[in-house]
């Protein structure tokens, strides 16, 4: 398991506090969203991790000891500053990263014909980085963390600007890694995406974690919220009934978080036709919004 615990820096001469007693933890085959605003700490708890800022106080952990440099070499990282080289061939970049993590040629090489095919780059193989695509350079980015068969994943807003193509085929990556045992965080202002692939997510705040969980633990928190949209309604109705109604052509919507189910259900029915009647939780959206607020 990776363990962040009490992660607190202050940055000179300025004195602006970064991070303020980031803790979470993520465990092998997890896959964790790290969420925030610009200049909530989440670049900053990253860097710690990989030893690029050293923290004013506080640990990071690896399987209960602290990291060393032998264990960073076998943490996959993907910068949000991307930092290929764009002179150098797709297959060569790849390939050279794998050495300075340690294979040697033939294992590098096998390597990166290998991510090339799953990445999908073999047309590409041998152009420079700099005539690729935005989503393309992601792509041999994703592979330069992958190539060393990581034991971590951390990466910084991987799908940033990337189009719904390049995306799947990211997410696919890394969840293919995440079911094959290896802890992975990452972080990005793509709600919907941390939330459909996330098993759980931390939200910082001003350099403080705000919220932390699974998505439906998050979820459950905020609690329920009964929703019943009824067509052709009969006037008044939800009269006396708990939540808010509001009125959309020939539809009522009631939402409500109290109140007797049965006894609503029994009155849309009366009243209308019932187009839906359902209980609703709160999107991560939401749920971010509020934490943050």
């Amino acid at each position: 398991m990776l363990e962040i615990s009490e992660l607190r820096k202050r940055f000179a001469p300025e004195g602006k506090v970064a991070l303020d007693g980031v803790s979470f933890s993520v465990r092998p085959g997890e896959m964790f969203g790290f969420v925030g605003a610009n200049g909530a700490g989440k670049t900053t708890t990253m860097r710690i991790v990989m030893g690029v800022l050293q923290q004013d106080s506080g640990e990071v952990t690896w399987q209960g000891s602290p990291l060393t440099f032998a264990e960073r070499r076998r943490i996959g990282y993907m910068p949000e500053e991307r930092g290929l080289y764009q002179k150098m061939r797709v297959a060569e970049q790849i390939e050279y990263f794998g050495r300075l993590h340690g294979l040697d040629p033939e294992p590098a090489r096998k390597a990166t014909d290998a991510l090339i095919e799953r990445l999908g780059l073999g047309e590409r193989r041998g152009d420079a980085v700099e005539a690729l695509s935005l989503g393309n350079q992601q792509r041999v980015q994703l592979a330069v963390a992958l190539v060393h068969d990581p034991d971590v994943l951390i990466l910084d807003e991987p799908f940033s600007g990337l189009d719904p193509i390049a995306v799947d085929a990211l997410a696919s990556a890394l969840l293919e890694r995440a079911r094959g045992g290896v802890p992975v965080i990452f972080s990005s202002h793509q709600l919907e995406l941390v939330e459909r692939l996330c098993d759980s997510v931390g939200i910082v705040a001003r350099g403080r974690m705000v919220a932390s969980g699974t998505v439906a633990d998050l979820r459950a928190a905020e609690g329920r919220t009964l929703k019943v949209v009824v067509r052709d309604a009969a006037p008044g109705w939800a009269d006396g009934l708990p939540g808010d109604l509001t009125v959309n052509g020939d539809r009522q919507v009631l939402m409500t978080a109290t109140g007797d189910d049965q006894e609503i259900l029994s009155r849309a029915v009366k009243a209308g036709r019932v187009e839906h009647f359902g209980l609703e939780q709160p999107t991560l959206t939401e749920i971010f919004k509020e934490a943050v607020a």
